[in-house]
């Protein structure tokens, strides 16, 4: 009897309606993009715990209204084009308006971070942006991102040569001819954290597995304002794709050179938790790197191994917020050339985020990161014949790196943001080398840097005006640095260096002038910083015949730059060109310079050189005529010389010589036809000038062009089979000159699949 009394009052309280919002009136609510704009004619649905349910459209405002008949908790899900599907659960009235922002989808291309450090649409964008969808991602022949990102053109790496080969120490990168020197001289970011390495500010490209990708931003021009040291000459920033609903995208491809890749990316939305994971396994057998006629024994292929997990939780905090935990681990393992030469690099990371708005108008921005690290490099001295070669140095350099950053955003009204915030972190590494030939047995060099910044930026919008005005102090202190030499016989010297502190205040200026829908003019004016890293302060290294040696009383790059530019967009937004004249100098650049180029080894140190200019002109254009056909193509010119050079260090004057590593001529485009469910086609040529590998430009690397293709089927709505080749026609262009012509990669075909749930629309 009190068993069956007990299944009534049960089943009862489950009958029960849902509560109601407990308020006389309709609770009022608002749903608007990530700039605060009004998103109109969203469809919300409604539905409650008893099978309420209600269809809404947003109004002119964005506005809509919580009937007081529906009950809670209320499942709220709304659909707006261009915008990703949003879910919540609502538990009662959270305040006197409710406030859902909704996140572009990644095949809407007109939003950007980079340039504003908060989303801003593309065509407000006052600077030069380059926004590479899921699409152009996929659709390039290419297999590393890096590769990808050779289209644009003023992307450069240190040297010609990709991450599939090249030695891992050598894969910075800058924008905009401000020359190489392996240190990176802009930054790549996710989430807000930068990847480039810590300890030598290199970039391990192969971090992130390639088909997580949703889009990939490039914003070229000094972002110190914004981002501090890494940002002179720009930023790269990566979008991770974020699921709405279960997914999973497989991707695995076969070529020549013994060349397989397989890379998975799964995610999932379960209620206020959104879960997601990538992995990316790759080698190659590569090929060797010096041409036939001057090959000897012990010349072997140039391969690399990596392998990559990234996996990211997030959970939603009520109706316009999250948290996430994020985790990234990587290895891989390279040959340089010759068996002798290696290098292998294991890394690890770990952040946590919170993004979190309040109300209509004000959001804040956390986080916390910390990253370990180690590299091992083995040096050799190759014989002339290049038939031995002798072990000179193996090398370990561990590092460390712990940091956070934060960020307030308001929104006041829809004409004017503000921005504050501040970051903090500290870079622990050495070089720890085991010197096999000379007069000493071991070295130990390194130290430690810290960095404070804290910045500000006011974006106002004013009829057909939006101006950008920024501003950013910097703080870092070298400390701890030191040098322990083991010579063969007596004591070991101890060298200490002073601690060393220095800043930077770095403001920004920049305009846009909206003539009418399909023309506008921007003009931006700026300064930037780079402090030398750990690795130019403290590690000497070796490539091929020459030895580049650490200085630790370097100064930070300053530089001074300038920008105007036009944008052109028509035909229902088929069409957009963008053209931008920039103009930069750097005053104390850091660079190799040569101090003996007779000896053998020759001999090169860092060094402040004096001053050296980069300006020139850029075009991209994009043509667009349906959703599956699409032409492109970029061009920049840019002339990067030495203007100053005091004292001669070299002995040799560099004034008037041209800046390493830029060429002055970069041409690229693409045209593709890309119907995922039935025929993939694209072709894109890239054409590179003349450039020179060393500073007193005596070692040039002639001009060249390639080309790449990708053709493909759809196998129904899931599957694609595809083949792609690059450097069709197999050109062995010359990427450096150590002083011993390397060159860069034959023609490298593959076989592909491609599976993706839930299919393509």
């Amino acid at each position: 009897m009190l068993r069956s009394v007990f299944l009534r009052l049960a089943l009862f309280v489950c009958v029960l309606p849902a509560s109601g919002w407990g308020q006389s009136e309709a609770v009022q609510a608002v749903v608007q993009d990530p700039t605060g704009a009004a998103i109109v004619s969203a469809e919300v649905r409604l539905s409650d715990a008893v099978g309420g349910q209600l269809i809404i459209t947003t109004d002119e405002q964005g506005r809509f209204q919580f009937p007081k008949s529906m009950g809670i908790p209320a499942h709220v899900e709304i659909h707006a084009k261009g915008f990703k599907t949003l879910q919540r659960t609502i538990n009662g009235p959270q305040a006197t308006e409710l406030v859902f922002t909704m996140t572009p989808s990644a095949q809407r291309e007109d939003v950007t971070v980079s340039a504003a450090r908060t989303e801003v649409r593309l065509s407000e964008t006052p600077g030069s942006t380059i926004l590479l969808s899921e699409t152009d991602v996929i659709s390039t022949p290419a297999l590393r991102i890096d590769d990808v990102l050779r289209q644009v053109p003023g992307f450069s790496l240190f040297r010609r040569s990709g991450s599939r080969t090249a030695n891992a120490s050598a894969q910075g990168f800058s924008l905009r001819g401000l020359g190489g020197s392996a240190a990176s001289r802009a930054l790549v970011l996710l989430d807000g954290i930068s990847l480039v390495d810590p300890f030598g500010a290199w970039v391990n490209w192969d971090r992130i597995p390639r088909v997580s990708l949703a889009n990939v931003e490039v914003y070229r021009g000094g972002t110190s304002n914004l981002y501090g040291s890494a940002a002179l000459g720009g930023v790269v920033q990566f979008r991770m794709r974020e699921p709405d609903v279960p997914s999973l995208v497989i991707e695995g491809s076969f070529g020549n050179e013994t060349t397989p890749d397989f890379s998975i990316w799964t995610g999932t939305r379960k209620g206020a938790w959104n879960v997601s994971s990538s992995a990316e396994l790759f080698r190659t057998d590569g090929y060797i790197l010096v041409p036939n006629d001057v090959r000897g024994a012990i010349d072997t292929a140039a391969n690399s191994e990596n392998a990559s997990i990234y996996a990211r939780v997030s959970r939603d905090l009520g109706t316009s917020g999250d948290i996430f935990v994020r985790g990234n681990f990587f290895t891989e393992f390279r040959n340089n050339g010759t068996p002798s030469q290696t290098n292998d690099t294991r890394l690890g990371e770990g952040a946590l985020g919170l993004d979190q708005q309040f109300g209509a108008k004000d959001s804040l921005s956390l986080r916390i990161y910390g990253e370990a690290e180690n590299y091992n490099q083995r040096f050799s001295a190759i014989a002339p014949d290049r038939d031995s070669e002798i072990l000179t140095n193996i090398q370990h350099v561990p590092e460390q790196v712990i940091g956070g950053a934060g960020q307030w955003t308001r929104l006041l009204g829809n004409l004017q943001t503000l921005i504050v915030g501040s970051d903090l972190n500290e870079v622990i590494g050495s070089s720890r080398e085991l010197l096999l030939t000379g007069l000493n047995r071991g070295r130990i060099g390194g130290g430690r840097q810290r960095t404070a910044g804290f910045f500000g930026e006011d974006i106002v919008r004013f009829r057909q005006w939006t101006v950008i005005l920024a501003g950013r102090v910097d703080y870092w202190q070298n400390f701890k640095g030191e040098l322990l030499t083991s010579p063969l016989s007596g004591p070991p010297e101890l060298t200490q260096y002073p601690d060393r502190t220095e800043s930077a205040f770095s403001p920004r200026v920049s305009v846009l002038r909206t003539i009418n829908k399909h023309l506008s003019v921007t003009a931006s004016a700026y300064r930037a910083f780079r402090a030398p890293s750990l690795n130019e302060l403290y590690r000497t290294f070796r490539v091929g015949n020459v030895v580049t040696s650490n200085n630790a009383f370097l100064k930070a790059e300053r530089l001074t730059g300038g920008e105007v530019g036009l944008n052109v967009s028509g035909l229902k937004d088929k069409l957009n060109l963008r053209a931008n004249f920039f103009w930069s100098e750097i005053k104390d650049p850091i660079a190799n310079v040569t101090v003996d180029s007779t000896s053998d080894p020759i001999q090169r140190i860092k060094e402040n050189l004096g001053r050296t200019r980069s300006r020139g002109i850029e075009f991209d254009g994009v043509w667009k005529p349906n959703r599956d056909f699409q032409i492109s193509a970029g061009y920049s010119y840019t002339e990067a010389t030495v203007i100053a050079y005091p004292g001669n260090p070299g002995g040799v004057s560099l004034v008037g010589l041209n800046v390493p590593q830029v060429p002055r001529n970069v041409f690229t485009w693409e045209a593709r036809y890309w119907n995922a469910s039935r025929f993939l086609l694209s072709f894109q040529g890239r054409f590179i000038g003349q450039q020179f590998d060393d500073d007193q430009n005596t070692f040039p690397l002639d001009r060249f062009y390639s080309m790449d293709a990708q053709v493909g089927r759809g196998l129904g709505r899931h599957m694609q089979i595809f083949v792609a080749a690059e450097n069709i026609f197999n050109q062995r262009y010359q990427v450096a000159r150590t002083p011993v012509l390397n060159l860069g990669p034959p023609a490298l075909v593959r076989v592909g699949l491609r599976f993706e749930y839930p299919g393509n629309q």
